[in-house]
């Protein structure tokens, strides 16, 4: 992450603007507005990916961000640009997600600083390695003065490219759920323990990983994925004592996510006790699916028309900082096509004449709400 604010912070040279790292270790940078008391557009995306990840999910927010302040050739507008490269969105090190954009909307507790990663790591403590003071935490928070957020990211699935379309004005983000859950039997020796008396957490493990499966199966528009899965203690020639899971699931309505979780959750409780095991299992997230701010939404595909593309909306099925800051200030997303549907691995790409007409929109966008009194004065009034 060191290395990646070093690069932003070259990119940020050429037009005139220095970024800062915020307690949580976001990246902030301010493009001013036409005076100092301008209220303020953040634009931006996430700087992490997950393990053996491609090149463009996140970052690729934050370098549209970047280009659509060199597009405006030094013009200033009626508020200032602030763009921001969150620092932790993916989950990967501590289980729960948003951890940067959690900062900016408040919602840094002490239960989401007590997380620790698989060394025994805790949020708060990595902060502290990072060289930033966690007591500074509230100050990361977003003023009254924002007017809103806008985020361009890949869409990470196959829809544009099936319709032929380079961009999509994003109309809301699915709810998701994160888990992890320990089945707890007995390691033995795998030679010497017969089949019968055998206590194979990871056995159990993986029926109701197929429970899983069949459950998504048979609910409309439900994914669910596990997507981690430890024996311990991991030997050869011994039976797993311990299995420990992680279950994300994701639906576009709250409820029918909430009832397949309590439905899983309950089941693996039912194999546990037929199998003589225990469990453990824990929620480290509950999203709630989320309406992107139907105003800027309109105004998002007004530009992309603008900008010489067919105009659609769409939902997102996967998580995005944008959801967090719908919390405190209308959000906007705008998605790119992504090429064979392939997101969070090496072959993720994106076509440049895709970046093209995202920065076009982009563009278009910003001279938009430049003129619009609706957002200028509708969007801070309607918080208050």
């Amino acid at each position: 992450m060191r290395a990646c604010h070093r690069a932003v912070g070259e990119w940020l040279e050429p037009i005139g603007i220095r970024g800062a790292v915020d307690a949580a270790g976001n990246l902030r940078a301010v493009y001013p507005g036409q005076n100092p008391a301008a209220p303020r557009l953040l634009i931006g995306s996430h700087l992490d990916t997950v393990p053996n990840a491609g090149a463009y999910d996140g970052v690729l927010g934050l370098l549209l961000a970047i280009a659509l302040i060199e597009e405006l050739g030094g013009e200033r507008l009626p508020f200032a640009v602030e763009l921001v490269g969150f620092s932790e969105e993916e989950g990967v090190r501590f289980g729960a997600p948003f951890i940067g954009s959690r900062a900016l909307v408040g919602r840094m507790d002490p239960a989401l600083l007590g997380l620790r990663d698989r060394e025994g790591v805790t949020v708060q403590e990595a902060i502290e390695r990072f060289g930033l003071d966690p007591s500074r935490l509230p100050e990361a928070a977003i003023a009254d003065d924002v007017l809103a957020f806008l985020e361009f990211h890949i869409e990470q699935g196959p829809t544009l490219e099936h319709l032929g379309l380079p961009l999509a004005a994003v109309e809301a983000i699915v709810g998701q759920t994160r888990s992890t859950l320990t089945f707890r039997g007995q390691a033995n020796h795998a030679e010497t323990t017969t089949m019968a008396l055998r206590r194979d957490a990871l056995a159990e493990a993986a029926e109701w990983m197929v429970a899983v499966e069949r459950e998504a199966q048979s609910t409309a528009g439900l994914v669910a994925t596990v997507g981690a899965v430890e024996a311990r203690p991991g030997a050869t020639n011994v039976i797993p004592g311990e299995a420990c899971l992680t279950l994300d699931l994701r639906h576009a309505s709250d409820p029918v996510r909430t009832r397949a979780g309590r439905r899983l959750t309950a089941l693996a409780e039912e194999i546990s006790a037929r199998r003589r095991l225990s469990l453990e299992s824990r929620v480290l997230l509950e999203q709630p699916a989320v309406a992107l701010d139907p105003f800027l939404t309109a105004q998002a595909e007004e530009a992309i028309r603008g900008a010489g593309c067919t105009p659609h909306r769409m939902p997102s099925g996967a998580g995005h900082d944008a959801m967090i800051l719908a919390e405190r200030v209308p959000a906007a997303m705008i998605f790119l096509r992504s090429p064979g549907g392939i997101s969070h691995d090496p072959f993720e790409s994106v076509w440049p004449e895709d970046v093209a007409y995202a920065i076009a929109s982009g563009v278009g966008l910003l001279k938009q709400l430049a003129v619009s009194r609706a957002f200028l004065l509708n969007t801070r009034t309607s918080r208050a």
